[in-house]
């Protein structure tokens, strides 16, 4: 699959961004549990916070798979700051696609100028893998909606000046979850303590506490039974997102690895010369490349307008377990150095198994593939 040369362009200006400035600041990030701003300050400067948002309110408007080439390559810096702007571009999509032509006013050229920060709020404690047992609740008062509810794994949960919060107009009733924009000054809205994480430390990962929230009816972004259809629709695209992180990730472990092997000498000779060396990082290369492949194929299906749920989960699964196979590897070929922090393998281990479980396991994924196979 060729890239047009613009695409290449923008993939390699984004990489030299993730070397120079994003990977020098990963282990302080990770060691600290705090999200480097100003790494995020440098996004805005590479306009790539208004990736989604359309050209009219001030965006990059991005197709699918320059979306996906941009993910892989901030993710080969750290993983957290890629996962901070997925979540971004995920906010600025529903707005731009569901929202009023006064709201993507109000809101998408500021969010594209990288403030305020998106979060997208659809997990609960007790829902996850189903969100229709969301127990959040918005009741009509007036001209306003009351949101009450707690939701949880919220990516940029302290950081964000706005949520897309999902709940049910009608507890009883599943499918009456619609989407809503809450301001993050909004009164009663929580944010809750950052979790504490194997990996992906510097991502600010929180609960989100609504008590009494109120939010005006044209912040309601979707009529009661379609919020649900359309955290579908937004999750395809951020499955394709994650499945390039996925590859990203393991792409940084592999070169990790290649410089191991031509430096470190056992027995006389550099361990890149050992036949069992040589066949793993062959192994970790053919994973990663097909894990491309499949999710640059995801996500030119979906520039085609086609339906590529199935295309999206498939690159989602693939990707993802791959990535903590080739970043265990890394830690393998690096021997005890690999389980100390004197090399980044480690932390790319650690990073690397949130992928298969967030934007839907691999359970989940492989349930949905399964599906549309016996339809």
């Amino acid at each position: 699959m060729e890239l047009t040369a613009a695409q290449r362009a923008i993939r390699d200006t984004v990489h030299d961004f993730a070397v120079e400035e994003i990977r020098p600041a990963m282990r302080e990030g990770d060691s600290e549990e705090r999200f480097p701003e100003d790494v995020w300050d440098g996004l805005v400067d590479l306009d790539l916070t208004g990736l989604t948002v359309p050209e009219g309110y001030g965006g990059f408007d991005a197709d699918r798979l320059t979306y996906a080439l941009v993910n892989e390559e901030v993710a080969y810096g750290t993983l957290a700051v890629a996962t901070a702007l997925s979540v971004h571009c995920l906010a600025t999509e529903c707005i731009a696609e569901f929202g009023s032509e006064s709201v993507r006013e109000e809101w998408l050229p500021k969010m594209a100028d990288g403030r305020p920060v998106g979060a997208f709020a659809l997990s609960e404690p007790d829902a996850g893998s189903n969100p229709r047992e969301m127990t959040t609740v918005a009741r009509r008062e007036g001209d306003e909606w009351i949101l009450d509810g707690e939701k949880m794994w919220i990516t940029n949960g302290q950081r964000a000046g706005v949520y897309v919060v999902f709940a049910k107009t009608d507890l009883d009733d599943p499918d009456s979850i619609t989407q809503f924009l809450v301001p993050g000054d909004t009164d009663g809205l929580v944010p809750g303590r950052p979790e504490e994480k194997l990996g992906l430390r510097a991502s600010d990962t929180t609960s989100l506490t609504l008590d009494g929230v109120r939010v005006p009816e044209r912040y309601r972004l979707t009529e009661a039974g379609r919020g649900l259809a359309a955290a579908f629709r937004a999750l395809t695209g951020g499955r394709i997102g994650i499945a390039a992180q996925s590859v990203g990730l393991a792409q940084a472990a592999l070169d990790e690895g290649l410089d191991y092997a031509g430096d470190r000498e056992q027995f006389g000779e550099h361990i890149g010369e050992f036949q069992s060396i040589r066949h793993k990082l062959a192994d970790m290369h053919a994973s990663i490349r097909a894990a491309r492949l499949l999710t640059w194929d995801a996500a030119s299906a979906q520039d085609r307008g086609e339906d590529a749920r199935t295309a999206a989960s498939t690159a989602k699964y693939v990707a993802s377990e791959t990535a903590v196979d080739v970043t265990g590897e890394a830690v393998q070929l690096h021997g005890g150095y690999g389980y100390t922090t004197a090399f980044p393998v480690e932390q790319f281990y650690r990073d690397a198994k949130v992928t298969t479980i967030y934007e839907g396991t691999s359970q989940i994924q492989k349930n949905l593939i399964a599906r549309d196979l016996l339809a």
